[in-house]
């Protein structure tokens, strides 16, 4: 019997996210192809989506978010670096004992990755870099430890960032492995969908499949 490969490759995030969107969206996603410029495509009904990732830079934190998506341990992190992860609130440096206002400002002060990666993807959304499609959606693996509010801030941001655009992101994925916040940048709300252990793994394995 032939052992099935795996490729943890560039794709990995691509078909993590390709098959958590059908998963989750049933027919509506079934159509879309991992491709280039932008990472996701289904142009029969018109859907471009790009993948990306805005996540603490660092090894450890990098190792802790596929150990999240897995659903389980893959990827060694020291003993020393884990409780450090554990006692900052995982891997974001939040003290839990922090009020709302003083949680948002540190939030927008560490999510520098998240901002700048927005800012460039709008970017290049409206200078035509990934095509022309009927609808845009942009796709976000994050660290961030995200609550209501801040996710209502950034749709705003996002918002504001692309008034008047004539390209712009239509759809908003924002992962945090055990969740997954679905912005509607039209109408500017979002939902929730918890995703448990058991879904995780399908989505690593799938998108460990060669």
């Amino acid at each position: 019997m032939t052992k099935r490969k795996t490729k943890f490759d560039t794709c990995f995030f691509e078909r993590y996210a390709m098959f958590s969107l059908v998963k989750l969206f049933g027919s509506r996603y079934l159509g879309l192809t991992c491709s280039d410029r932008p990472d996701l495509q289904d142009d029969e009904n018109g859907i471009g989506i790009e993948v990306t990732r805005a996540i603490s830079e660092n090894k450890v934190d990098a190792h802790a978010l596929i150990n999240d998506m897995a659903g389980k341990p893959v990827m060694k992190i020291d003993p020393d670096d884990l409780k450090r992860i554990q006692e900052s609130g995982y891997s974001f440096g939040l003290d839990s004992t922090y009020s709302m206002g003083n949680r948002e400002y540190d939030y927008w002060a560490l999510a520098l990755p998240m901002k700048r990666i927005l800012l460039s993807k709008i970017q290049k959304v409206s200078n035509g870099f990934y095509g022309n499609y009927n609808e845009f959606g942009l796709y976000v693996f994050t660290n961030y430890d995200l609550v209501a509010e801040e996710v209502n801030e950034i749709i705003g941001f996002v918002t504001e960032a692309q008034r008047d655009l004539e390209k712009h992101y239509d759809r908003l994925f924002i992962t945090q492995i055990d969740t997954l916040f679905d912005c509607d940048l039209k109408k500017g709300h979002f939902d929730c969908f918890p995703i448990d252990s058991e879904l995780r793994k399908q989505f690593y394995h799938y998108a460990c499949l060669k």
